[in-house]
């Protein structure tokens, strides 16, 4: 199972989900209306988009449900913004030890974030090496060990299926000189 926490829109769980039809995505997000049409769509038959193994739940990071937590092999998190991704970097404990309550024993959290000095992270550096370090502190009480942090490759922005890397890439494609940088930390509950 693979919960997508902050899923937004849901782009991502139904791609992660048509990817791999053996394993249920579960996109989770504190506003119903984001998720609303593409939940609709996941749940309806197969000759329009329907996919099986796709689910969606209205819950906050902070706030996990009890039957969730510990049984998720991936939990992923990508393109956050506001408290999760202040809880991503190490800024609020009540969303970090959220998203970790999800994971099972070996799983795996994977962040797939695109940090800017504009988004108010109170001195969190927002390179890669530097992030990796605050990553690695602000998970490691809960169990985890980074393997790596790195930028995120143009095939992984896409294959993430959100709607942030479709705007990161029109902003590339466009020659714009993108504020923002895709990091990918990928880390395991030991």
């Amino acid at each position: 199972m693979t919960i997508d926490i902050g899923t937004g829109d849901g782009r991502a769980v139904l791609a992660a989900a048509a990817r791999d039809p053996r394993t249920l995505v579960i996109g989770m997000d504190a506003s119903a209306a984001a998720m609303a049409e593409l939940s609709r769509r996941a749940a309806g038959p197969a000759r329009k988009g329907g996919l099986p193994n796709a689910a969606f739940i209205l819950a906050a990071a902070e706030a996990p449900p009890r039957d969730l937590r510990g049984v998720a092999e991936r939990v992923t998190v990508q393109f956050p913004w506001g408290s999760l991704l202040r809880g991503c970097v190490g800024l609020d404990e009540a969303v970090a030890a959220g998203a970790a309550a999800l994971v099972a024993d070996r799983g795996a959290l994977d962040l797939l974030i695109a940090p800017s000095v504009r988004d108010g992270l109170g001195g969190v550096p927002t390179d890669a090496s530097g992030l990796a370090e605050v990553v690695a502190g602000s998970f490691a009480r809960h169990g985890f060990e980074l393997e790596f942090g790195r930028p995120a490759t143009h095939a992984e922005v896409v294959a993430s299926g959100s709607t942030w890397a479709r705007r990161l890439g029109a902003s590339r494609a466009n020659g714009d000189a993108p504020d923002r940088s895709a990091l990918l930390f990928h880390l395991v509950r030991r």
